[in-house]
């Protein structure tokens, strides 16, 4: 049990599996976890294709018990944990004042911001042992107002910034180190949460999951006395 572990959440599609392939190429042994165990079946083949260790593990970031019980699991079976990509989230096409759901708001804040504080607590006592890694996925709407993200996902991944923050400040005497890692528009399935979905055309001028995954691998082979607090990647015609 010598190769480091990356636990991924929404590790079943896009900038997860992403980075969680990039990652395994890297040497790290990836736990996959989504609700979606058919897609994490998917990547984790993918991944030993390619000569990686994966292993899948499917569960419900919003539930706090499961997220406990597979934390426990990863310990078992791997016997370290050494690092975390937090890359669930959720947004929804109604995203104004005038025309949101107070329930949708409830389930964008509890994947995008309630799950990773979950995650990160129910790991933090494995990652104080081995200085391990926090790879928080926010996005450019946590870096800079984008008024087309939504009132809740705006809120949630803003927030993400200061959870890192206090996670570098109050865990760095373990040497734990976190990163806020804020892409721009990137083309995954997670576009068709928005109210006008971008055709081909302009998904193809975007970044790829590719793109993101290898900005992971940068992060998590960053040297253990270096700390990337925050991270932003776009691409060119950002606006």
């Amino acid at each position: 049990m010598t190769a480091k572990v990356l636990w991924t959440t929404g590790g079943g599609s896009g900038m997860g599996a992403a980075g969680a392939v990039a990652a395994a190429r890297d040497g790290w042994t990836v736990v996959l976890s989504g609700r979606r165990a058919d897609r994490l079946e998917q990547v984790a083949a993918t991944i030993r294709a390619a000569g990686g260790t994966a292993d899948v593990l499917p569960v419900d970031v919003a539930d706090a018990d499961a997220v406990r019980t597979a934390r426990d699991t990863v310990l078992e079976r791997h016997g370290r944990l050494d690092g975390l990509l937090l890359a669930a989230g959720l947004n929804t096409p109604r995203r104004r004042w005038d025309d949101q759901s107070l329930d949708q708001v409830r389930a964008v804040l509890d994947t995008n911001l309630t799950a990773v504080v979950t995650v990160v607590d129910a790991a933090l006592p494995a990652l104080r042992a081995t200085g391990g890694v926090v790879v928080a996925v926010s996005s450019y709407a946590g870096w800079s107002f984008q008024p087309g993200a939504g009132v809740a996902y705006s809120a949630s991944k803003t927030a993400l910034g200061s959870v890192v923050r206090t996670l570098n400040q109050q865990e760095a005497q373990h040497g734990v180190r976190a990163t806020h890692l804020c892409p721009g528009d990137v083309a995954t399935d997670f576009l068709d949460q928005r109210p006008v979905v971008p055709d081909a055309d302009a998904r193809a001028r975007m970044l790829q999951p590719e793109d993101v995954g290898r900005t992971v691998a940068f992060v998590l082979g960053a040297a253990p006395h270096v700390r990337i607090d925050e991270l932003v990647l776009s691409p060119v015609a950002q606006h």
